[in-house]
């Protein structure tokens, strides 16, 4: 399951350099797989969908920090457990619900993104 920024966020940025993903952003700020991976070229995203690494998308909050899904591992393979979480002063990272994922696929997204 991926972390998600509740709207409790208070933009202090602990966050951001802890995600050994790149998977967080600064509101308002556009997101690209190949940010802080190894993706190039054609990438399958969780639904299915081909996007290209490089290929700059619409940030997912404008107002707060927020988590790019299908780059969030939740730092499996990194960590002993999210450290967006564990760095938050006002615990507003916390699961999304509208990911569900195993450790293993947590685990494969994590080789894909980093090869």
């Amino acid at each position: 399951m991926a972390i998600k920024i509740t709207d409790e966020c208070i933009n202090c940025g602990a966050c951001e350099p802890e995600c050994p993903n790149n998977a967080i952003y600064e509101g308002g700020v556009e997101w690209a797989l190949a940010d802080g991976t190894t993706v190039k070229g054609s990438y399958t995203l969780m639904d299915g969908t081909e996007m290209d690494a490089d290929q700059r998308n619409a940030p997912v909050s404008v107002d707060t920090y927020y988590i790019v899904p299908n780059k969030c591992t939740e730092c499996q393979g990194f960590h002993e457990e999210p450290q967006c979480a564990a760095v938050c002063p006002v615990d507003c990272c916390v699961p999304d619900e509208m990911y569900q994922e195993t450790v293993d696929e947590l685990m494969e997204k994590k080789a894909r993104l980093h090869i």
